[in-house]
């Protein structure tokens, strides 16, 4: 079969660093790290794994980082190579191992890609795992399967950039009948913002500030309309179609990025010019969703989180420079880390976070469908990634794989 797969050959990477700034396509026209490669499917790792046949694979921010080397080289620690990419999914079950129950041929999922300790075939769970995060596992490195957080970040799990992966079946979620394939390939952005809605909420007469309107920031949007909350949210989008479906999905306001007495304006904060440097901000929102990962983006957030306030972080924050960090400790600011999902509580009871994210697809409390707004054949990838990193001239919301 076919599949695109991340290398780690160091003379490519030293050569798409210093040559994609000015040509991009250098990461996916052969000279990067990304192959297109004819490859065997992956074998079941043991009793108790399935394989799975791709429907849709979704190219998710953090793929686009991985291709474009903007991730910190730190991250090569937990992944193995080659790994065939992909980790947004919907398909059926094409094949399942002995130890294998409740689950059945032909069944249409959605696979939780997290490599936790249950996945990697420990019994003794780690803090982490034990306490319902397994994307924090402490054993990413460990067990029966190779170095990865995710499934499309392992060489042994295969990923959905292909037709075929394998998966433990601790990772398989059902898919309700009335939850159509678009709206599936959806579940984990939407559970990425539900994690950081339910264990960051905006508190009573609060306002939440989404910066960035990109598949997370409208999802976050959409998680604190469809949990109920009935705050004030102020959105910061780039793209006048970012904006317009911002305010389709629940968004009070939305302001453009870069301006900061509209910002201020929306939010009752109030700036102070100093000598140097950008304005100080009194007031702002009580909590702030950061969703782009930017340098500029994460300043904004810092800056336009109130006193005493809490700033999550949800975009692929790196290496950033030139930020001001005074306002953290100035204001005593929490920041909070959201990376993923795993188990919640919400209304008294644990959930898993993908599966609240299903149950509030069939419930008709979301419909993601109309952010699937491109849809590429494997064998099109590099126009779908030339695509994907330049979403304002063909205004893109996510694409998709369909095989």
């Amino acid at each position: 079969m076919h599949a695109l797969q991340f290398d780690d050959n160091i003379p490519r990477y030293v050569l798409a660093k210093a040559l994609g700034w000015l040509l991009p396509s250098v990461y996916w026209n052969g000279l990067g790290c990304l192959r297109y490669r004819e490859i065997p499917e992956p074998p079941l790792p043991g009793p108790d794994w399935v394989r799975v046949r791709v429907r849709y694979g979704g190219i998710c921010g953090s793929d686009l980082n991985a291709i474009t080397l903007h991730d910190s080289p730190s991250l090569s620690a937990y992944t193995s190579f080659p790994f065939t990419m992909g980790h947004e999914n919907v398909g059926t079950i094409t094949e399942l191992g002995p130890a294998v129950e409740g689950f059945a041929v032909g069944e249409r999922v959605v696979v939780e890609p997290v490599l936790g300790c249950v996945v990697r075939g420990f019994d003794d769970l780690c803090p982490a795992c034990a306490r319902g995060d397994p994307a924090i596992c402490e054993r990413r490195t460990e067990g029966v399967i190779a170095a990865g957080t995710f499934t499309g970040y392992c060489a042994s799990t295969g990923g959905s950039w292909s037709p075929v992966f394998v998966t433990h079946q601790s990772q398989l979620l059902g898919v309700p009948e009335g939850v159509s394939d678009e709206n599936a390939v959806m579940t984990d952005p939407l559970a990425t913002a539900l994690r950081a809605v339910v264990r960051n909420p905006p508190p009573e007469g609060g306002t939440a500030l989404v910066l960035g309107a990109g598949t997370i920031g409208l999802c976050v949007v959409v998680a604190l309309r469809a949990l109920g909350y009935p705050n004030r949210v102020v959105a910061v989008a780039k793209h006048p179609f970012q904006a317009e479906l911002a305010r389709r999905y629940g968004a009070d306001r939305v302001v453009q990025p870069g301006d900061d007495a509209a910002l201020a304006e929306a939010l009752s904060a109030r700036l102070h010019r100093p000598i140097l440097g950008k304005p100080l901000v009194s007031g702002g929102a009580e909590v702030v969703y950061e969703c782009v990962g930017s340098d500029a983006s994460l300043d904004t957030a810092i800056r336009f989180t109130r006193e005493g306030g809490t700033m999550v972080v949800l975009g692929l924050a790196a290496i950033p420079r030139g930020i001001d960090w005074a306002p953290i400790w100035l204001k005593e600011i929490a920041v909070h880390g959201s990376y993923a999902y795993g188990f919640e509580t919400w209304q008294g009871q644990r959930v898993r976070t993908m599966q609240l994210a299903l149950d509030l697809m069939a419930a008709g409390k979301v419909d993601l469908a109309p952010l699937v707004t491109h849809r590429f054949r494997l064998e099109d990838y590099r126009r779908a990634l030339t695509m994907a990193t330049h979403k304002s001239r063909h205004c893109l919301v996510k694409a998709i794989f369909v095989f």
